[in-house]
């Protein structure tokens, strides 16, 4: 699957593509993509997300698509309050109703188990997804989900591997988690997870307890960035080989962003020992 636009300040690119591993054994691309717009003009929406079904599972595939499903959906409902908090930075919102949200989804994806009647565990996905405001004065990026994956943005040159921790916050504050804001030197905000349990939705009523470590960031994205999120399948091969992520670095640090085409080879670059399906969304910032 191949997609991209340009909305405001900002161009995307979205690819899933089934790995070798995948492909050697003729079997279906576990990774699920989708991307969606909600609403029109400077008060769209732009939803990426991504979810990756559990290893060596029948209907792994049909898992992860679900997952995408259920989250688009429940974002498309909630597009235009989402929208609001994101231009007005109410980053405390955003974080439970997004929240409740995924939980809501993935607790429709374990119904779905049931009615089929098999084993919840086994027909599970991640879910990993990125909003971005078209309103070309909002820079503000959300990203949010479970399970394993990769958020990285390339600055100047250099990758910075920004994806949050799920761990208890301790000592100083760490970027991504919360409100309330702070600024670094740099400009980046800095915000701190205090432990305080999620309060009410103001999205969604409340659905079951998490079954996973919920990730939320929000960055503040500056002109020449590249936010990129991904799986596993392409965020563990540039965490582990450096190679490839100076190979990324040149070829998506050039004026203008790549083409479709380009974009698709990228993603395919080959790295011996890592074989699995790959999803990547790239966001280049004018």
């Amino acid at each position: 699957m191949l997609d991209g636009a340009r909305y405001g300040a900002c161009t995307l690119r979205a690819v899933s593509v089934r790995g070798d591993s995948a492909r050697y054994r003729g079997e279906p691309r576990r990774d699920a993509l989708l991307t969606a717009r909600f609403g029109t003009g400077e008060h769209a929406l732009l939803l990426v997300a991504m979810a990756t079904g559990a290893r060596a599972t029948p209907g792994a595939h049909r898992a992860a698509a679900e997952a995408c499903h259920w989250i688009g959906r429940a974002v498309g409902r909630s597009h235009a309050r989402l929208v609001e908090d994101i231009r007005d930075g109410r980053r405390g919102d955003l974080k439970s109703g997004l929240h409740r949200l995924t939980d809501r989804s993935l607790g429709k994806l374990r119904a779905s188990a049931s009615e089929q009647g098999v084993d919840p565990g086994e027909y599970a996905a991640s879910l990993r997804c990125l909003l971005l405001s078209a309103d070309p004065e909002c820079r503000t990026r959300v990203f949010f989900g479970v399970g394993s994956g990769g958020l990285f943005r390339l600055r100047e040159g250099e990758w910075q591997d920004i994806e949050p921790q799920v761990a208890e916050v301790k000592g100083e504050p760490v970027l991504g988690f919360g409100s309330p804001p702070s600024e670094t030197p740099e400009g980046d905000r800095l915000t701190m997870d205090l432990g305080i349990p999620t309060p009410p939705s103001p999205y969604e009523p409340a659905p079951e307890p998490p079954r996973e470590p919920f990730r939320f960031r929000t960055s503040v994205a500056r002109p020449g960035d590249t936010l990129l999120m991904c799986s596993g399948g392409l965020a563990d091969p540039l965490r582990g080989e450096p190679e490839l992520g100076e190979y990324l670095a040149e070829r998506w640090s050039r004026p203008e962003p790549p083409g479709l085409a380009a974009f698709l080879a990228d993603s395919q670059v080959r790295v011996k020992g890592y074989a699995d399906d790959r999803t990547a969304a790239a966001v280049w910032e004018a």
